[in-house]
């Protein structure tokens, strides 16, 4: 391609909603155009990439057996209905774009497919026979999110590969997640991406088992724990560790002491010259499921210790049926406006005890009358340790479960693990931090969609079962930005060779020097006829114009034809490491394809 002739414009400075530094490159580079909140056009360039990106992803996922398809973007909200995430999706979380239509009605545009596969494998999947079937589709998915930024990172629009299975049992279901971790695991590393599979929760997606693939880059928003050994890492929404062990207590009498003007652990401690690790700290919130009811949450934890909200979510969704609902719509630590509408009388916020009474509760028809109590496990095993006294500017210390305190009923994980703690797996290991961009995330999701959407198949043995299924996500624009995000430098963007939209650019210095555009002209022409996708810069422009413009686009190759043609060599550089050689005319394309071939090794 000529650039003579391409819709191709470049930027010098950066755009002003641009946050991160791959979004401020790929326009700056002419890739991407905002076109509103979250809604990006792909220029040229950028669709190249997206090509060669969907081009690895097809060819990985047919080498497992996967076959393609295509499923409607939109979807009747009765399929949502059917599997209860219909309310999650446009209430709970509200990142579906929900419609009415002229018939009145409800519609959505697809943010993920589980209902639409599920009806389909429940419409055409009936017998032992036809399994496993692994299916999948590269295309367009939306969501509403309320802060759409970094570009493609978190955008409203945006082309996704998602894939789903459909089995007889779970170790065939175990079988092919393994394949589909081996197949996303080549896809980044033949991308040339440096990247960390973690442990991951499910989200709303649901299901056991899942893996997220992180692309690792500084500008990443989401933080991986990990150990060196190479044993353990996991979103930090997930990972588990030991935390560091609890101080003695320097209290042995159990007493109720004034501790005025401490209403947080930094200034407890300090008052009674004590460590967090001796204190339980109680912690307030206010839940909201489904069918409406608002439920009072305390939840104990060591003082030192924060509470992992993902965790705690998961938690409550469990328990979600002794109140008859099905998930949560609002999980929030409720400010004085919150309270009014429920609390009999004011709370003894900050000094909140694990018994604090139900009859702070004024009893509504729509909010539970008693307090839920959780206790995480790091609470539960402390002795004659401080908390508070349910009175404000007061605490009591020495306190011990079951003689001061009921023993808890409901003890749980869900504390925040944090670098420097213990790894479960071996103590002797610590947690380290990395940040990362997740663009693959796998899922076993079991029975939850078959079983709730009666998808079933009929066994050897002529009884109906449900199907065992599996979810698998790859984000095909959000790869490419986060290639951008961690492969970069000062002057621009350096694309790995596989994603590259062009391998090389020949540049003409003088474009009024026939000798220079004849021999550009010959290289352009032998190397896109020998398979070396190759830029021709023949605009009328400054050298350095067209160097920055080289750099700023990240062409792997930038071939030069300058002074060295007196000596019949151009001059060819390196985008990565700004490498630059003489190579002879005649050998500029056998260099190229070398180097090509070494780099798509």
């Amino acid at each position: 391609m000529r650039l003579s002739q391409m819709l191709f414009v470049t930027l010098r400075d950066d755009p002003a909603d641009a946050e991160i530094p791959s979004h401020k490159l790929l326009v700056r580079a002419g890739y991407i155009r905002r076109i509103g909140s979250g809604i990006y056009t792909y220029l040229p360039l950028m669709w190249r990439v997206l090509q060669k990106i969907s081009q690895i992803v097809r060819e990985e996922m047919n080498a497992t057996g996967a076959q393609e398809c295509l499923l409607p973007q939109l979807q009747p909200s009765d399929l949502w209905k059917e599997s209860g995430r219909w309310d999650t999706y446009t209430k709970a979380e509200g990142i579906m774009f929900a419609l009415t239509d002229r018939r009145e009605q409800d519609l959505a545009l697809g943010p993920t497919h589980e209902e639409v596969i599920t009806t389909v494998a429940r419409d055409m999947i009936r017998s032992y026979r036809q399994l496993p079937t692994h299916l999948y589709q590269i295309q367009t998915k939306f969501r509403d999110e309320i802060r759409p930024r970094f570009g493609l990172m978190r955008g409203r629009e945006f082309i996704m590969k998602d894939g789903y299975s459909f089995h007889a049992n779970e170790e065939s279901l175990k079988a092919t997640y393994q394949e589909v971790h081996t197949a996303y695991s080549n896809i980044l590393r033949r991308s040339g991406l440096a990247f960390r599979t973690v442990q991951a929760d499910s989200g709303a997606i649901g299901g056991s088992a899942s893996q997220e693939f992180m692309v690792l880059a500084e500008a990443g928003e989401d933080e991986v724990l990990y150990t060196e050994d190479a044993e353990y890492a996991a979103n930090v929404e997930k990972a588990i560790s030991l935390p560091i062990d609890a101080e003695p207590s320097p209290f042995t009498t159990y007493e109720k002491r004034e501790t005025p003007g401490t209403d947080t652990i930094e200034k407890l401690c300090n008052v009674l010259k004590c460590s967090p690790t001796q204190v339980v700290k109680n912690v307030l919130y206010e839940i909201i499921y489904d069918n409406g009811t608002t439920v009072l949450l305390l939840v104990s934890i060591r003082g030192d210790q924060e509470v992992n909200d993902i965790k705690l979510q998961n938690e409550l969704t469990k328990l979600a049926p002794q109140y008859k609902a099905k998930t949560i719509l609002a999980m929030t630590v409720p400010d004085a406006e919150s309270q009014s509408n429920w609390a009999a009388k004011s709370l003894p916020l900050g000094y909140i005890a694990p018994d604090i009474n139900d009859v702070y509760i004024d009893r509504k028809k729509q909010v539970d009358g008693k307090f839920l109590r959780l206790v995480d496990k790091t609470a539960i095993g402390l002795k004659n340790f401080v908390t508070g006294a349910n009175e404000s500017g007061y605490h009591v210390i020495g306190a011990n479960w079951v003689e001061q305190f009921k023993k808890p009923e409901i003890v749980v994980d869900i504390r925040k693990a944090k670098v420097g703690d213990r790894a479960v797996h071996n103590p002797q290991e610590k947690l380290e931090s990395a940040r990362g961009i997740e663009v693959g995330h796998i899922f076993q999701l079991g029975i939850k969609y078959s079983q709730a959407m009666r998808a079933n198949y009929t066994t050897q043995e002529g009884k109906e079962k449900p199907l065992w299924m599996g979810c698998y996500g790859l984000g095909v624009s959000r790869l490419a930005q986060a290639a951008v995000e961690q492969c970069y430098d000062k002057d621009g963007i350096i694309w790995p060779v596989a994603m590259a939209p062009y391998h090389a650019i020949v540049c003409i210095l003088n474009i009024n020097d026939d000798k220079q555009v004849e021999v550009a002209e010959k290289l352009y022409t032998e190397l896109n006829k020998a398979g070396v996708e190759t830029l021709l810069d023949d605009r009328e422009e400054r050298a350095g114009f067209k160097f920055k413009d080289a750099d700023l686009v990240g062409i792997p190759y930038r071939i030069v034809t300058g002074k060295s043609l007196v000596h019949g060599k151009v001059e060819v550089v390196k985008r990565a490491n700004k490498e630059a050689c003489e190579v002879a005319i005649e050998e500029v394309v056998s260099t190229l394809k070398n180097w090509i071939d070494q780099a798509l090794k």
